[in-house]
């Protein structure tokens, strides 16, 4: 039986034998002593993460009573761009506001759970690319826009 050449040149082929147990346990002892100095680097460092997740929840809530039009997504997300390039296409020009993760629109909304790129129209949450395109295709979008003052036609 033939064996798949593999597609990386930086891992060796055959494989490396495994280590001897000793070496093996010294390392496994070495490992836990730095995870242990990470956990309480991270139980020091928790408290500045939980302000910058309060912060960066406040600059989402007010880009989105700002703004008539706002679309909240990663950065580089292609669905985000997706979102952008439609309501491009209807005249409007949204902002367009950057996060990390759903985490940051928890306090934003009331159910909980949305989805990235969600899409805020007049301070309230439309949805995300799906409800949009539903919205868009029913015809309902443009009196929506209208009416959150995002499209003057």
């Amino acid at each position: 039986m033939y064996q798949a050449i593999p597609y990386s040149a930086s891992r060796p082929w055959p494989p490396r034998p495994r280590p001897a147990p000793m070496v093996a346990e010294a390392s496994a002892v070495a490992d836990a002593v730095a995870a242990a100095e990470r956990l309480q680097v991270g139980q020091q460092q928790q408290p500045a993460s939980a302000a910058a997740a309060v912060a960066a929840r406040e600059e989402v809530r007010r880009a989105v009573a700002e703004s008539p039009v706002l679309v909240v997504g990663r950065r580089g997300c292609c669905l985000s761009h997706v979102v952008k390039r439609l309501l491009q296409g209807l005249g409007v020009n949204p902002a367009v506001h950057e996060v990390a993760g759903e985490a940051e629109l928890a306090g934003i909304v009331d159910g909980g759970d949305v989805a990235l790129p969600a899409v805020f129209v007049g301070g309230r949450l439309l949805g995300g690319l799906d409800r949009l395109m539903a919205v868009h295709i029913s015809g309902e979008l443009v009196p929506i826009l209208k009416d959150a003052g995002a499209l003057w036609l």
